[in-house]
């Protein structure tokens, strides 16, 4: 049941949040030997906080938009709750208070039902670290659920209620929607605040995960506008965007790109993408396929800055590196001799590219491209078998995702169908800064034309 639809239904007491959380707690206590999407699953906390909900219902005082609905939270950011960020290494550092976002939720009355799998400390794009194992897609058990917000993908497509928080550092909201057959949004750059600021050079975004596009306009509702402990955060507060999601997309104009001229990408999701987005014509917008000037640079930088990034943990090593995902290891060492004048002369690349995707969509609404370049593989694989191996470099089937956290674009992923084999594919819809609503009117469209929330993985 979407969240929408279960809010209003708890308020005028047609539903009951203690037998909602009920029947959802066995839900989650079935299925979950087999998806294994929580690293913390606080069952006993969820059913006395659905209680309280539940006097406070029927006591009459003011609930909030979310009042007895369940959510999930990324293995991060909550104060009472185990932090392990999908890491055996033991940090001393763990929040001592909940992420505003998690505040805000809270604040209207969202019950936390626990924290979900991530890879160790966020690293890669599959599902499976040292410290939880394997996340399961829901669609075929033992495959890549996507990540690094791996069981929030994983557990929107199981059915485990109907919010789930992810964070997307480089198509870490958008690859697990993709993979597991749901919606994703990564919001504009400070639309919902962060704290405490990741150090990945401003390219982490927190946002929804859900079955529904409006159940995602509904949360970012919620956690979105400005907090005065992140100074990236923007000054506007959230649109209503549940309100205005159905105003359609006629006359805009819409760029789409196979591949970005840089990524290989296999055919059942060409074949199912270009599908879809000729479907767009059928909702009056002008769509035309083009050829990206500005992504050539792309697939340097983000090598450069992934790894560069990843030398932040290099102070474990001497004492976890056993006990760390190999991968990840490699990713450290591979730029741990990387000068800070080599850093600086990147950054500036970077910021010319950034600029000139900005430049570009001047002329273009949104840009569709598929979500990632292939559907989910074996979990314990870092690439798919008909790919080429390498240490640590998977960005090499996710050339999609990272420009829009460099740049600080909105951009969702929408399932737009399935392979022969039964797995989910997602289109990305990229919109201009700022323009969060657009990217949701234009999902809530396809959506429409396009319905996926009624086909469901049978676990």
């Amino acid at each position: 049941m979407p969240a929408v639809e279960l809010a209003e239904l708890i308020r005028t007491k047609e539903i009951s949040p203690v037998e909602y959380m009920r029947v959802l707690l066995a839900r989650i206590a079935e299925l979950e030997p087999k998806v294994n999407a929580f690293a913390y699953f606080a069952a006993d906390r969820a059913m006395n906080d659905a209680k309280k909900a539940e006097t406070a219902l029927m006591s009459g005082v003011r609930i909030g938009r979310l009042h007895g609905v369940p959510v999930t939270i990324k293995d991060s950011i909550t104060k009472d709750m185990p932090t392990r960020n999908g890491s055996k290494i033991v940090v001393r550092d763990q929040p001592i208070e909940d992420a505003p976002l998690v505040s805000r939720l809270r604040d209207e009355g969202a019950i936390v039902i626990g924290k979900t799998t991530m890879p160790e400390f966020g690293w890669t794009g599959v599902s499976r670290s040292p410290l939880t194992g394997i996340t399961s897609n829901p669609w075929k058990l033992g495959y890549n659920a996507g990540a690094s917000s791996a069981g929030a993908g994983a557990a929107a497509a199981a059915g485990y209620g109907p919010l789930h928080q992810g964070s997307d550092g480089a198509g870490s909201i958008r690859m697990p929607a993709h993979f597991s057959g749901v919606f994703g949004l990564k919001p504009s750059f400070g639309r919902v605040p962060n704290y405490p600021l990741p150090g990945s050079d401003m390219t982490n975004h927190k946002g929804p995960i859900t079955r529904t596009v409006a159940d995602s306009a509904l949360m970012l509702e919620v956690m979105a506008g400005p907090h005065f402990l992140d100074y990236t955060s923007l000054e506007v507060g959230p649109a209503n965007y549940l309100a205005l999601l159905r105003d359609g997309v006629k006359g805009r104009r819409i760029a789409y790109s196979p591949d970005l001229g840089v990524a290989r990408v296999d055919p059942e999701v060409t074949e199912l993408v270009k599908a879809a987005v000729a479907r767009f014509t059928e909702l009056g917008a002008i769509v035309e396929e083009v050829t990206i000037p500005w992504a050539k640079d792309g697939p340097e930088l983000i090598r450069f800055f992934w790894s560069a990034q990843a030398t932040g943990l290099a102070q474990y090593l001497p004492r976890w590196e056993a006990e760390m995902d190999p991968g990840l290891v490699a990713c450290i060492k591979h730029s741990e001799n990387v000068s800070v004048a080599r850093h600086q002369e990147m950054r500036a690349r970077k910021m010319v590219y950034v600029a000139n995707i900005h430049r570009w969509f001047r002329d273009w609404d949104f840009l569709v491209t598929p979500s990632a370049s292939v559907a989910a593989f074996p979990a314990e694989k870092l690439m798919p078998d008909h790919w080429p191996t390498h240490p640590w470099d998977w960005i090499m089937w996710a050339e999609f995702s990272y420009p829009f956290n460099m740049s600080w674009n909105p951009a969702a992923s929408v399932p737009c169908g399935f392979t022969p084999a039964g797995l989910p594919v997602g289109l990305q819809i990229v919109g201009k800064r700022f323009d969060d609503l657009g990217v949701l009117r234009v999902s809530a469209a396809f959506e429409q034309l396009q319905p996926w929330a009624n086909k469901r993985p049978r676990l």
